[in-house]
């Protein structure tokens, strides 16, 4: 969608009386979405999942970014401290069972503010994954909210050509290999012969954090 479509699409939904919010994980190409928010209406909450295991560099680059567009970003955390967050063994559940720890920690927490909220305004795209290229533009998600995905006929190349047309500045981690940039203990750095997401969950055989499965209805 280009921009005077999702302008137009927010708008509507906002006459309607409908509640709006977003997630961001601050990468650099998620910026897009998020400036086109900030060129609408930047009273829109900007969810930020803060897991507890971010790199620090996406913390600050994600108050940077709040500041630099004037977003209203809201740190969004879980409800299960982190030393209950353990297997039998004792170990933290990113080490043995990675989908139970983005369940506590990113799944469960979101799924508690589409109780409050109408629209999902999400940034995902059908060039990143199976999952995300079997989506529609709106789709219904948990709990009666709508998801709405503007980005999702967007490509590479038109990210890329966004982000040179407005300077939009890159994460800091970017320039050191990392593409898609997670949870630090989630996170590596991308190979030459790697898709996008490989970079992510590396060797786990798994691709989502379950805010694209769990949180959608087909």
């Amino acid at each position: 969608m280009k921009f005077e479509e999702i302008k137009t699409k927010l708008e509507a939904y906002q006459a309607e009386g409908k509640k709006l919010f977003t997630t961001s994980s601050f990468q650099s190409h998620s910026l897009v979405l998020l400036h086109i928010l900030s060129r609408i209406d930047k009273t829109i909450p900007i969810y930020f999942i803060n897991t507890g295991y971010h790199f620090p560099e996406t913390v600050q680059f994600r108050d940077y970014i709040g500041d630099q567009f004037g977003l209203n970003i809201v740190d969004l955390k879980s409800d299960v401290p982190k030393f209950m967050q353990r297997d039998a063994d004792g170990r933290l559940l990113f080490t043995s069972d990675p989908d139970h720890c983005c369940y506590l920690n990113k799944t469960q927490p979101t799924d508690a503010i589409l109780l409050s909220h109408d629209v999902w305004i999400n940034g995902v795209r059908a060039d990143q994954s199976a999952v995300r290229a079997a989506m529609k533009v709106e789709q219904p998600a948990k709990h009666g909210c709508l998801r709405f995905h503007p980005m999702l006929d967007w490509n590479a190349k038109m990210i890329w050509q966004y982000q040179k047309e407005y300077n939009l500045p890159k994460h800091p981690l970017e320039e050191k290999g990392y593409i898609s940039i997670g949870c630090e203990p989630c996170t590596r750095k991308l190979d030459p012969e790697m898709q996008e997401r490989e970079a992510r969950w590396f060797g786990m055989n798994k691709v989502e954090c379950g805010l694209h499965t769990d949180l959608i209805n087909k």
